[in-house]
């Protein structure tokens, strides 16, 4: 088998700039750039919809950076490995690694096989900042509380690594008998039109990762503390897509934003805020790993005795933004038409669903990871059992979102929920988040007739809160 040659295979790591596998790959020699789209081993997790439609952009443009040489495979990744490298003499092969719980087991197996046909496999980690093993408590148990994870554990820790930068220059192994799938071939794009809607309203890939990190940090950064909180303003980086398909590296970010603070930089609490929500990050891949059942099961497992209640009715208003509620419909919109939702916005629609509906998190999971063009298995798992009340440093049960005064503070002009609500367009800001409280005369003005043109109230607030703590009291052990 050729010694100098290997393969690179590509997971969630879309770029060539601090890339550690791809690094010590060109540094063997000549490489193949191998991706390999795995719907065999990840049954239930297999890649949503928007997902799959941001997979599709950012191969396409990793294609064109590695010289329109990627190689596209699609099935059980131990047998196409296996087969590339009994067809093409290859003998190594290299990737980052990925900690979701059945990547873990599937790749431990293919290294085992591997190496017993005398394949050498070497991994990295490319997207983590600490590699959860590191980061242990005094008498070597995991952390479970988010504030202590952090500052005792990680800034603790060594330092992340700085980014490296990419090969100064990559050799292509010419592959001659193993038959490269094309891109389209994956059928990654779904037949309806709503992949147009995601593909307009991002830039998708390494170089725009890349100018989005830079600007937030010239521009939107600043603020960023208090800013973030408000749906309608720019102090949010949109980074979330680019980091979990790894079109840029979390140790990028981190330094981009770390050193800046350095510097003595104005808005030095705005950088505190970021990083600890880069920690965010890192916690709930700390909690993946430690607890591989997270995105099935309870946490904190009095609630697996949660009276919940199955209702397509209002689940249906809810994955379609026609609650009645003009702020969660605003939230719910916005996913269905960009593929992401403001994170305060994911708070909101996520204590409604679970808390006013008694909707299972388990329904809300799904629709994210479905919708989502940064569905992470590790952060959705784990915002959603936080949301839900029954995870990791999750919120008090009784911290029930209102919608009416979440709406009030955090869009007061309506901005956000006007475009997204267009129906209510014209209402008066007095009456926008509780459109059932406007007198008759102003709802015509508006042009508003409740129950046609939008929707009464699916349930009362008040009511429904009360309903959700006395459902919460059941599960409470005597």
């Amino acid at each position: 088998m050729s010694s100098n040659a290997s393969i690179y295979w590509i997971r969630q790591d879309l770029r060539l700039h601090d890339n550690p596998a791809l690094i010590a790959s060109v540094k063997n020699g000549s490489i193949i750039p191998l991706y390999i789209l795995d719907d065999v081993n990840s049954k239930d997790h297999k890649i949503g919809q928007a997902g799959r439609v941001w997979l599709h952009q950012s191969l396409k443009e990793l294609d064109k950076q590695f010289q329109n040489k990627l190689v596209i495979a699609k099935g059980d990744p131990e047998e196409i490995l296996i087969k590339i490298c009994q067809l093409e003499t290859i003998n190594k092969i290299y990737w980052n690694r990925v900690y979701e719980p059945w990547v873990i087991r599937r790749d431990k197996k293919i290294k085992t096989n591997l190496n017993k046909l005398e394949i050498e496999t070497y991994s990295f980690n490319s997207s983590l900042l600490w590699e959860p093993w590191n980061i242990l408590k005094d008498d070597k148990t995991n952390y479970k509380v988010f504030t202590p994870y952090f500052r005792r554990g990680c800034l603790n820790a060594k330092e992340p690594r700085r980014p490296q930068e990419k090969p100064k220059s990559i050799i292509y192994f010419e592959v001659k008998k193993f038959r490269s799938l094309k891109l389209d071939d994956l059928h990654l794009l779904p037949r309806h039109n709503w992949k147009n809607k995601i593909l307009k309203s991002w830039q998708i890939g390494e170089k725009a990762a890349t100018a989005r990190l830079n600007q937030f940090i010239d521009t939107e950064l600043d603020g960023y503390k208090e800013g973030r909180n408000f749906p309608n303003k720019k102090n949010v980086s949109r980074l979330s897509p680019h980091l979990h398909w790894g079109e840029i590296s979390p140790n990028t970010v981190w330094y981009a934003a770390k050193d800046l603070n350095q510097m003595g930089m104005k808005h030095q609490q705005d950088t505190d805020i970021f990083l600890s929500e880069m920690g965010w990050r890192e916690f709930s891949n700390y909690l993946l790993y430690f607890y591989p059942e997270l995105p099935k099961k309870n946490l904190q497992t009095k609630f697996d005795n949660f009276p919940w209640i199955n209702n397509s009715e209002y689940l249906l208003a809810w994955k379609t933004g026609q609650t009645g509620y003009p702020i969660v419909d605003a939230g719910m919109r916005e996913l269905w038409s960009s593929g992401y939702m403001h994170n305060r916005l994911r708070m909101i629609v996520g204590s409604f669903l679970v808390k006013n509906l008694l909707t299972h998190w388990h329904e809300g999971e799904r629709w994210f990871w479905d919708c989502l063009v940064d569905a992470d298995l590790a952060s959705n798992s784990a915002s959603w059992q936080w949301v839900a009340g029954c995870g990791a440093d999750a919120a008090p049960y009784f911290r029930i979102f209102n919608p009416v005064t979440q709406g009030v503070k955090f869009d007061a002009n309506g901005e956000y929920t006007r475009k997204y609500v267009p129906e209510l367009k014209l209402l008066p800001n007095k009456y926008l988040f509780s459109p059932w409280e406007a007198p008759r005369d102003v709802l015509e003005k508006a042009g508003v007739t409740l129950g046609k043109n939008y929707p009464k109230p699916i349930v009362d607030i008040k009511s429904s809160r009360q309903h959700a703590l006395d459902a919460f009291a059941k599960t409470k052990i005597p």
